[in-house]
């Protein structure tokens, strides 16, 4: 189990080693931040299979780390595990995001449960997409192809890596940071407009002779792929 990588947000730094050692015994792969800014920091370079997270952090409260990795991630579970135990704190944590609201002090068998639930249903939710659709427009990709209204379309590498991006984030706002590092995997330069460029070029092919348009811009926030405007 060394390939299940978790996350643990915890500034309690002697609890946070307990876990980290009681998870590592078990076989998970663990790491920990005493913080919410270095949690989101990991969250956002890492791969994680679930985070652990504490409301009371410092820098970045549990709540708002919680809202920040939805914001591009709707899959990961979150196990929220506070001394807060208040029926309106359990209500904002999942307003928030969180999957599930374990109160401190706890059994840690309890707590084991209940991420290997979330495991186990997180490996039955990550069975391989071989199509993505949205109305007419069909992405196969095992055959690298894409198809609207029946019509095969040509893209480039870069031109159906974005696409996919765009399509596995339906109806979301991707700012011009989350695109360059999908698509490109390079830090974020503002000063060029490789995005525009290519968003340009899937508007012609994709959009330009159908309707509805798919891809839309939020001038001053980013794109988002829909069947609708916001």
């Amino acid at each position: 189990m060394a390939d299940i990588h978790i996350l643990v947000v915890e500034d309690e730094q002697r609890l946070a080693e307990i876990l980290r050692r009681q998870l590592s015994e078990t076989g998970y792969s663990v790491d920990i931040a005493y913080d919410g800014y270095v949690g989101k920091n990991l969250v956002q370079r890492n791969e994680y299979n679930l985070v652990i997270l504490d409301i009371n952090l410092p820098l970045i409260n549990g709540y708002d780390l919680c809202r920040e990795i939805r914001k591009t991630n709707n899959k990961i579970p979150i196990i929220m595990l506070t001394a807060f135990g208040a029926p309106d704190n359990k209500v904002a944590g999942f307003e928030a995001g969180a999957d599930d609201y374990v109160v401190k002090p706890f059994d840690f068998r309890e707590l084991l449960a209940r991420v290997n639930v979330f495991l186990r249903r997180s490996e039955l939710n990550d069975a391989p997409v071989q199509k993505l659709r949205l109305a007419d427009l069909e992405m196969n990709l095992v055959t690298k192809t894409v198809t609207r209204s029946e019509k095969k379309i040509d893209l480039t590498a870069k031109e159906f890596l974005l696409l996919e991006t765009f399509l596995k984030n339906r109806d979301k706002l991707l700012t011009r940071e989350f695109i360059i590092e999908q698509v490109w995997g390079i830090e974020f330069d503002p000063s060029t407009n490789i995005i525009d460029v290519y968003i340009n070029y899937l508007r012609k092919k994709i959009d330009r002779d159908f309707e509805p348009r798919l891809i839309h811009t939020k001038y001053g926030f980013g794109f988002y792929c829909s069947e609708r405007g916001m």
